[in-house]
């Protein structure tokens, strides 16, 4: 049988146990508003390291197309800087004759040595002629129109003089091609 002492002893025993489940929830809660900021710390760090992660592949990967676009094309300068030398020396042999050829032999056999070499130097370094042919389409990606002529037998747009040959660097237009544009009609 139960009497005040042991009823008392309960109720203060309840109360204790009440008190420490009061305290215990407290705590886990404490405990659940920890976990969920480190929680969200956490996100925030991984997203930051996500986002560092991205940025320093980009600059790789933008770093590599720099690198390769210096290589390909730091020495366009050098280059357009050469056109007018191979300009000079193609008009020198345009203009040699027979007779010339027979009185300088080696002067002439040394330009044209000096002008295969030139020509491969920009083979090596990816530069091209452009050389268009008269008759050819005009293209504005590759061709510079000095002037239009009509001229009969043509069509609009074709090309009727070449004045200088054009060069490109590997893609890329390092000088267009000048040339006359027929303006005929049919």
């Amino acid at each position: 049988m139960a009497g005040p002492k042991n009823d008392e002893f309960l109720d203060d025993l309840e109360q204790v146990e009440a008190e420490e489940y009061e305290a215990a929830n407290e705590e886990i809660s404490d405990i659940d508003v920890e976990l969920d900021t480190l929680r969200s710390e956490r996100d925030s760090l991984q997203d930051k390291f996500m986002r560092a992660l991205a940025d320093a592949e980009n600059v790789r990967k933008r770093a590599e197309r720099d690198r390769r676009e210096a290589e390909n094309y730091g020495g366009s300068k050098l280059a357009r800087d050469l056109l007018p030398v191979y300009d000079n020396m193609k008009r020198a042999l345009d203009t040699v004759n027979e007779d010339q050829k027979a009185a300088a032999p080696g002067l002439i056999e040394g330009i044209e040595l000096t002008m295969r070499e030139l020509l491969n130097v920009f083979g090596r370094h990816g530069i091209q002629i452009v050389s268009p042919e008269i008759g050819d389409r005009f293209d504005p990606q590759q061709h510079e129109a000095m002037f239009e002529a009509p001229l009969p037998g043509t069509n609009a747009g074709d090309i009727i003089q070449v004045s200088t040959e054009g060069f490109m660097l590997h893609d890329r237009i390092l000088r267009p091609a000048q040339v006359g544009v027929s303006s005929m009609r049919g």
